[in-house]
């Protein structure tokens, strides 16, 4: 399984999120933990300044961007 690292951007960020929003944003966690590709994510590699990382969706206004590091996820909101 995936290890994951939180940035503190994230993790202040996340704390504001509707608690609907949260229990979706977990649910996409979960499927992200077991495949990071998996197409219900929608993951896409992001371009411009933010050429190194990826994102995945969670629902239509938030998404959640991440880097990988060999096996490790490290996710950030920028």
């Amino acid at each position: 399984m995936l290890e994951i690292y939180y940035s503190s951007k994230f993790l202040r960020m996340y704390k504001k999120l509707s608690p609907g929003v949260k229990i979706f944003a977990e649910e996409q966690e979960n499927i992200f933990r077991t495949n990071p590709h998996d197409f219900r994510l929608k993951t896409h590699k992001l371009a411009g300044k933010l050429k190194n990382y990826w994102a995945f969706s969670i629902g239509r206004g938030y998404r959640i961007i991440f880097s990988f590091i060999e096996k490790i996820a490290f996710i950030s909101m920028l």
